[in-house]
This record gives C-alpha cells, sequence and structure tokens, in this order.
C-alpha cells in the first residue's frame, strides 16, 4: 500500500485484512514506485511506515513493496493471502497481482467510500485556512 495521508479508510481497509488471518504483514511502496502510476507520496517513506505500524491491525510492515508480486516475493515473507481494495481497475489488478491470483491467494476486501487521500487534498486545497 502507500498509505499517504493516513485515515480511517486505510484503518478500515487493514482492519478487514486482519480479519482474514492472525498476522497482517503491510507492505509500502518506495516513492519512486507510487509515482510511476500516480502522484509522488506527500508523507516520506519513514512517516508512512510509522503510521501504518502505528495500526493497532498491524503485525509487520516491510518497505520498498513491489507493485508486481511475485513467487518469489511471497515465498521470501511467508505470505498465505495477498489483500487489495476492490477499487483496483481489473487490468491493474491481473498485471500486479497476476501470480497470487494465479495460485488462489488473491482477495479484495470493500473500498471506503468517501475518503481518500486524493480527497484529503482536494480538501486542504480548497480549505481557507487564512
Amino acid at each position: 500500500m502507500v498509505a499517504d495521508l493516513f485515515h480511517y479508510g486505510h484503518v478500515n481497509f487493514l482492519r478487514q485484512a486482519k480479519q482474514h488471518g492472525d498476522y497482517l504483514l503491510v507492505g509500502i511502496h518506495a516513492d519512486e514506485t507510487v509515482e510511476s502510476y500516480k502522484r509522488r507520496p506527500i508523507l516520506t517513506m519513514e512517516e508512512r511506515i510509522a503510521s501504518v505500524e502505528g495500526c493497532k491491525y498491524v503485525d509487520q510492515v516491510v518497505p520498498n513493496a513491489p507493485l508486481e508480486i511475485t513467487q518469489e516475493w511471497i515465498d521470501t515473507h511467508k505470505i498465505d493471502l495477498i489483500m487489495h481494495g476492490d477499487d483496483v481497475d481489473p487490468a491493474v489488478r491481473d498485471r500486479w497481482y497476476g501470480v497470487p491470483i494465479e495460485l488462489g491467494i488473491y482477495q479484495s476486501v470493500g473500498y471506503t467510500e468517501g475518503i481518500s487521500t486524493t480527497e484529503l487534498i482536494s480538501r486542504i486545497k480548497s480549505a481557507d485556512l487564512g
């Protein structure tokens, strides 16, 4: 995950993911990785990691997670299930999660409506902070 401007939608995702197992490992994408498909994160990698580590549902955070999940990544981290929000485009999902989908270890969870980092940025831009 990116976990930029960590908010209750992120917490809701992590809560749902934790319900599917007894240990939740969360991969955080590097700034450059995120920038390859959308804007550069506002928070630094260290700030994003600290935010996710502070969530009570998370057991471990791994920095520099890849976008495309490989068999090697799954084996290295002893992963039994890969989770993503259900808001991802099917073509992107298949490219990034093709291996876990083939292995039958991919599952999506509901996206939290009404909150997103993009929405927060928009609110900040339109706020009268004077």
